[in-house]
């Protein structure tokens, strides 16, 4: 059976009114199917991940590419998920066993077992290991990058935005401006936006994390053309290793429609 043959197949609770329909339902009306399989709902990937999407919305539409999301959690958490990040609650799918995840094959994680330690313990021990870096490739590396700014990536926040992220004072755009310049992503930038990130799904954590059996699943990124042939295939391997290009996650985009010659051009 192929990915796409698979998702076919596949119903899931929609998150808007919690029925169970099918994930590409609807999709068969747009130039190509982008299916975004993610982690926890509460995972730092996911909420990112979304954040990139509704950053590029318009451009989505523009190439008119269909976006559909599964996410592990229940509704409550694909409700506050959507709350938070704005990614449309029609289009996002739960799965709270990470059933699909595994159907995909996609990477399970650390799965260490101690002995000695419960369940839920040993989920939080292999969290911990992979944002060390331990069966997570580049995850340092990428929060590192977070921290010290990357001119190969665009500028994150607006020079008349408003970021709150505590325990941090509210921070403009503009701030950063005047610290490292415009244009492209500023140091201290990436990681204020991963901060805020964390602050709401700390302040939330029993509604984004129902289940801790799956806090190391990782996700995966599928893009289809009308007929339901794979033109992208990204499988994450760690922790904010969602993309392949994590200075611009949407990168595979411009190669992958470029022969229909609706590319989205490299985000500015």
């Amino acid at each position: 059976m192929t990915i796409y043959s698979t998702l076919q197949t596949t119903q899931r609770q929609r998150v808007n009114d919690g029925v169970m329909v099918p994930v590409l339902e609807g999709c068969d009306r747009a130039a190509y199917t982008l299916v975004l399989v993610w982690p926890q709902l509460g995972d730092f990937d996911s909420l990112e991940y979304a954040w990139w999407i509704q950053r590029e919305a318009d451009r989505l539409r523009q190439a008119d590419i269909a976006v559909r999301a599964v996410g592990i959690g229940d509704r409550a958490s694909g409700q506050q998920f959507c709350s938070f990040t704005g990614f449309p609650a029609e289009h996002l799918f739960i799965d709270p066993a990470a059933a699909l995840h595994r159907q995909l094959d996609l990477y399970q994680g650390l799965t260490l077992q101690p002995p000695g330690l419960s369940a839920g313990q040993s989920a939080w021990l292999n969290l911990l290991l992979m944002c060390a870096g331990l069966g997570s490739p580049g995850t340092l590396k990428e929060v590192f990058r977070g921290y010290r700014g990357d001119r190969q990536a665009p500028q994150l926040i607006g020079d008349d935005e408003v970021v709150k992220a505590a325990p941090l004072p509210p921070l403009t755009g503009d701030t950063f401006s005047r610290a490292g310049g415009k244009g492209f992503q500023r140091p201290f930038e990436l990681a204020t936006l991963r901060l805020r990130n964390m602050a709401e799904v700390l302040s939330h954590w029993g509604t984004y994390v129902p289940d801790l059996a799956y806090l190391t699943q990782r996700g995966g990124t599928f893009l289809f053309d009308a007929t339901g042939e794979l033109l992208y295939d990204y499988r994450d391997r760690g922790i904010l290793g969602f993309s392949a290009t994590m200075s611009y996650p949407l990168a595979f985009l411009d190669e992958a429609i470029a022969p229909a010659s609706t590319a989205m051009p490299m985000a500015e």
